[in-house]
């Protein structure tokens, strides 16, 4: 059940690694699907049925499957298990048995009553690195529900997002979510490097909660460290002026202008070489201090060329600046700049995105679409010895 099971590469950087993955949704999906592009064997423990919650969260599908489901589960083997049954339950904790990580994002609680907590596997396993992300911790906050808006919200980030005076506004993706996986991925990284030479596994906990308060990185420094608590400030940025939206001739255009540097010659480009030198604006922290007046001086020049035109001019000239553009044009961008965005179709099924990470001897791999629901219970189960061929689960329209 190691390297020369389907679903695992020898040329890769995880590869004899073997994740029992208990994740649903898109946290604990993220992160996994992140570990199998780099050769990690994950094998996706489901409901027989229904599955994972996201092959239902549609439109939009791509060949009949939720899209949801399809960004964010290839690479990986279906097992469709019916927890509540003794038989599947043993069929589960057979792999888990075998496995080098378990990954599991129920409530808390929840695997201890089916036998699956980590303090009742680890005598079988005690290499197991047991990952668990909650969303708001195992203490007091394992009676709230772990969703990513609730977070987005409770955790301050809907206070930082949108308009001043305006609503709490979410951001347009499941950001948390994903930025706990990435911190539980890293955190399952650390564990198999002690593991390693120390031949010890150990318990990985990661929450909703702890990884967006530690992503708000200088908002959340401002509180905790001059006791500022900061609000929305639309496209602006509480540190650093001009970095924020301005309106070209045509369309909304950015500007993230860093330094001092690059605010010289956002001037001289601009035809007003003069501003650089005036005392309101000759620093970043005098920019902040005066920034409605320096929107004004840079509004009416900035209004005169298409975005694309300060584009080029401006970037020519060494500031960052851009369009705001849709995802469409995002794609287009990234394959223009041979960043190879995308997954050929036939590696891994309809519109995967690439793995965001280059290695240079160890490169991800897009070795299998995402699973049919049970695609590979027959043949799992059949090599554990458990010998019970389980019906192979149909796709979800």
């Amino acid at each position: 059940m190691r390297a020369d099971q389907p679903g695992t590469t020898e040329a890769g950087a995880l590869s004899g690694i073997v994740v029992a993955d208990f994740g649903r949704v898109l946290a604990g999906p993220y992160m996994t699907m992140l570990l199998a592009d780099l050769g990690a064997d994950v094998i996706k423990i489901e409901r027989p049925g229904s599955g994972d919650d996201t092959r239902a969260w549609g439109p939009p599908f791509a060949d009949g499957e939720a899209t949801y489901f399809l960004g964010v589960n290839r690479n990986k083997r279906s097992v469709a298990l019916d927890l509540a049954d003794p038989e599947d339950l043993a069929a589960a904790r057979a792999i888990v048995d075998r496995a080098d990580v378990l990954v599991e994002n129920f409530r808390p609680g929840t695997m201890e009553k089916l036998g699956l907590g980590y303090e009742d596997v680890r005598a079988g396993n005690p290499g197991l690195v047991y990952c668990s992300v909650t969303g708001f911790g195992t203490e007091e906050g394992a009676r709230l529900p772990g969703y990513d808006l609730l977070v987005q919200a409770m955790g301050g980030l809907m206070s930082v997002t949108g308009e001043p005076d305006g609503p709490g506004t979410k951001a347009g993706v499941a950001l948390v979510d994903v930025i706990t996986g990435l911190h539980a991925g890293l955190g399952v990284l650390a564990a198999l490097r002690h593991r390693e030479r120390t031949g010890e596994g150990q318990r990985v906990e990661v929450s909703l909660l702890s990884s967006l308060l530690s992503a708000l990185t200088n908002q959340a420094a401002a509180h905790l460290g001059a006791g500022v608590v900061p609000l929305a400030m639309g496209n602006r940025h509480p540190s650093i002026a001009p970095y924020e939206v301005f309106e070209a001739q045509d369309r909304p255009l950015i500007l993230a202008v860093g330094n001092d540097r690059q605010f010289r010659s956002l001037c001289a480009g601009l035809g007003l070489p003069e501003l650089a030198d005036d005392t309101r604006f000759a620093t970043n922290s005098a920019r902040v201090a005066h920034r409605e007046e320096l929107v004004t001086a840079l509004a009416g020049p900035l209004g005169t060329r298409t975005a694309d035109r300060w584009f080029e001019e401006l970037t020519a000239a060494g500031v960052p600046c851009g369009p705001i553009n849709d995802l469409a044009a995002a794609f287009d961008l990234a394959d223009r700049l041979g960043l190879a965005p995308r997954v050929p179709e036939s590696a891994a099924g309809p519109g995967q995105v690439a793995h965001p990470v280059r290695l240079g001897a160890t490169p991800p791999s897009y070795r299998a679409a995402p699973p049919r629901l049970g695609e590979h219970t027959e043949d799992l189960l059949s090599s554990l010895g458990l010998g019970r061929a389980r019906a192979v689960g149909a796709r979800n329209p």
